[in-house]
This record gives structure tokens, sequence and C-alpha cells, in this order.
């Protein structure tokens, strides 16, 4: 591949304040690297651009850098594709060409300009690994290749190539080990290309269930299974693309066709065997999937339509704002991994209830998110509930919010006394006169713009700062 194709990437970015969701942080600056995959179209890693404010690309041994904009991106698969409209940005500069999978012990060259340099960067490694793994930036699990090549801040999002072709995206590094890192392998990079008409955000389709494996003969037995493999469905979520096909104690028998065996692994392109989840990243929402299900002591055939990814507790959000409401000077959220990174080591030291949702939780028709109460703003209306804050809404009146907006609504439509119950049965008790009274007051002390994120103000509208 003729390295013209590689160029580097800054970026200006902003993320939001999730300790005060009404503001962002302060701009930061970085730098990434892509590659040139057709004419004024840069491919990167989705993270390399997440929360973007401004882009720019510098071509090889070139001075000028050139705009550019972000014209599709897929967070889940981390990956983004840039659009340059100079007309110049292309001179000198030859379309680099995708490759395929590679194997085993394959050797194949990171390229990009890492930190601390200005010019590019080759460095060597030998494919080791071929399986679904966990992308940090999305905590979607997807197909991934490991190399033994290093992948350093800066030169993420650039290409990995193998014979003169892009063969994967560079995209994280691990922690514990030394040049070792992973790239997005080209069958994910090319659906990802692929995807036209479908918006900005491209969106890998989610099943909806969580499940565990049936390694144990005892657990086998007891569902009648004899020699069949597969995994046994332990809940649904709600409205995902399983809901109304597949059930809590169900059997996963195959996906497409493909046996899926005990520990949750199918036959992957006949060469490797990784989890079944390996089938979600060549689909897209609206595409159909085949499963074979054990239930009752039956073989049945179902079909899915799938949908986007659905958790209770959402991962990652990039590129929009938290949701957000303050009344009476009780600030409310909705619970998501991004909220849960305000905690140093969050996997660690984050809220016990909040991990125990994240990692456990499912959504239901009774409950699609977690409304969490994270501050109190002093305030003569909420004197005695300073210390109410990260527990998550249980109830309104009696009634369990589904989401952020049916809390709103709760809260709202209470005409005289509103009484909040927390997940640590604290009750928070309010005079919805004196409440409404006492907003605007609270938001011009505490310079708030708004009493409610962006979005519910399209929906409810908002009380502003006096």
């Amino acid at each position: 591949m003729d390295r013209s194709a590689v160029v580097r990437i800054y970026t200006t970015t902003q993320d939001p304040d999730h300790e005060a969701p009404w503001q962002s942080l302060t701009p930061e600056t970085g730098t990434g690297s892509g590659v040139v995959v057709d004419e004024g179209l840069v491919l990167t890693g989705a993270h390399v651009v997440a929360n973007a404010t401004f882009v720019q690309v510098q071509k090889l041994a070139d001075p000028n850098k050139y705009v550019a904009w972000v014209e599709r991106i897929c967070h889940d698969a981390d990956l983004a594709l840039l659009r340059v409209d100079d007309a110049g940005f292309m001179n000198d500069v030859r379309v680099a060409e995708l490759g395929e999978l590679p194997n085993l012990r394959d050797r194949v060259s990171v390229v990009g300009y890492p930190v601390g340099g200005e010019e590019i960067s080759v460095t060597e490694g030998v494919v080791s690994r071929v399986e679904v793994q966990r992308y940090a930036h999305s905590q979607r699990h997807l197909l991934a290749v490991t190399v033994d090549a290093a992948i350093n801040e800066g030169n993420s999002g650039g290409p990995v190539i193998q014979d003169g072709r892009v063969v994967g995206i560079a995209f994280q590094s691990y922690e514990e080990a030394e040049n070792a890192g992973e790239m997005v392998p080209t069958p994910i990079i090319r659906h990802f290309l692929g995807q036209d008409g479908g918006g900005r955000e491209v969106r890998i389709p989610g099943l909806g269930v969580k499940w565990q494996n049936l390694e144990n003969p005892a657990l086998r037995r007891s569902l009648g299974l004899g020699e069949l493999g597969g995994v046994l469905v332990r809940a649904v979520e709600y409205q995902s693309s399983a809901w109304g096909a597949l059930e809590p104690g169900d059997v996963l028998l195959s996906i497409d066709r493909t046996p899926i065996a005990n520990n949750g692994t199918v036959r992957y392109q006949g060469r490797y065997r990784t989890s079944f989840w390996v089938r979600l990243g060549e689909l897209s929402i609206g595409d159909r999937l085949r499963f074979e299900v054990w239930r009752d002591g039956a073989v049945l055939e179902l079909e899915v339509v799938l949908r986007e990814a659905r958790d209770l507790v959402p991962r990652s959000v990039y590129d929009r704002p938290p949701t957000w409401y303050v009344y009476a000077g009780l600030v409310f959220q909705v619970l998501t991994l991004d909220f849960l990174r305000c905690w140093d080591d969050w996997w660690d030291s984050g809220p016990k209830e909040f991990l125990h949702l994240y990692y456990a939780g499912h959504t239901s028709a009774e409950r699609q998110e977690i409304v969490v109460l994270s501050q109190v703003l002093a305030d003569e209306i909420n004197v005695g509930y300073e210390d109410f804050h990260t527990e998550s809404v249980q109830s309104v009146g009696g009634v369990v919010p589904r989401d952020m907006r049916h809390f709103v609504e709760l809260v709202e439509r209470a005409p005289e006394r509103i009484e909040i119950k927390s997940s640590r049965d604290s009750l928070i008790v309010l005079d919805a006169a004196q409440a409404r009274a006492a907003g605007p007051r609270i938001l011009e002390r505490y310079d708030i713009p708004a009493d409610r994120s962006r979005d519910l103000r399209r929906s409810f509208g908002a009380s502003e700062a006096g």
C-alpha cells in the first residue's frame, strides 16, 4: 500500500460534564491516524473523533491541514468515515484497497502517527488471535484481531496492512500486555462502508438476551437436551430484537444454521471458534436472524427482526449530551456508563447498586431506564435532603417511573404534594407549589440555563433562570 494514503488526524473534542450535566468540560485537542479509502474519504476509529467539534487531516510530507467532517460513524464498531471537501486533498494520494481477514500467525504492519513524532511510523507484528472481543469504546462484543505490535496513542485509527492492503483499523491496546493491540477486521469494515442511506450514525444491532452456558452436565440433563448443545436464555430485554420471539428458559441451539456449542461459541468462517455474537457484527437493523430453539422438549425454528441494542443502563453515549432534570434543587439523571465513569476505577469503586444494575439489570415493560438523584443543590426547599444523592428513584407517588420522561410526567402531574422514594428507602416529600416557585431562584443561584436537558425541553417545555 502506498503510504500517501495514511493521514494524521487532529481533533478538538468537548465531552459532557456528567457531574454538572447542564455544561460541558473544557475542550481538548488530540491526534490520531486514518487511511484514505475513496475520493476525499478517510477511514479512522470512532474514538478518534467522538464528541469532536473540529477535525483536520494532514497528509504525509504536506504542511497543510485540511478541514474534515464526519460523514458516517459507528460507535458500536469504533469506526468513522471522514469527508474532506478540498479538491487539493487528493493530489498525490493513492487510495488504499481492503484485504481479507488474516490467518493466525500472518505478519502484518501497523501504520500511523504515534504521539511524540512527526513522521509516519510502521510497527510489525504477528496475528495471535481472531475472536470476539469487548470494544472499549462501545462496550460491545464484536470480532477483533489481536496482533503483537504496539498500538500507541496517535497511531490508533490507522491502518493495519498485509500484502499492501488494509486488513484492519487499529483501535485499542492492552494495558496489561506489552506490544499487543487489536484491530477492527475487514468483515466489519466492509459492512460499515456498505451502509448507505442510513443516516450519519450506523448502529450494530443487538439480540437483547441474557444467557448462560450449558457446560454443566446436570443442568443439561434437567433441560432434557441429550446430546444437543447450546446456551440457556435467562432474560429477554423489553422490545429488543428477541422480544416476543425468544423466552426465558429457551435454549439457543443454532444461529443462522450454525450450531452453538455449550460454551456459547460457533465456528466462524470454518477457521475460528468464537462467541456466537460474531454474527451480529455483519448484520444491520432490520435484517432477519434465524434460530433453532429447544423449548418444552421440542426443537423450534424462530426468526427475529434485528433492532438496536437495548440495555437497562446504556453503554457509552457519544456526540449527544446527557438527559437531566432539576426540580426543587434535586438533580436527576439517567443512569449510564458515562455517569458511572464519574468515579475513578468505576468498575470497582462505583456505587454497588449502580454496578449491579449495569452488569445484571435488564429492561422490562415496567422499567426501561434508571433515574438517579445525582446531587442536591442546597436551598430552603430541600433542607434535610442533602444526603439523599447517588440513589436511584424507586417511585413517585407510589408509581415506578418507566424512564426519565415518565418520571418528569409523574413529578409535574402531582397536584399538591410530591413523594419520591429512593432505593435506600429515603423519602422526599415536597409541596408542589413551593417547589415550582423555588425553581427559578435555584437556577439563577447556581447559574443553570434551564431546568432540564434539551431533549426534555422539546417534550415538556422548560423553566429558565431569571
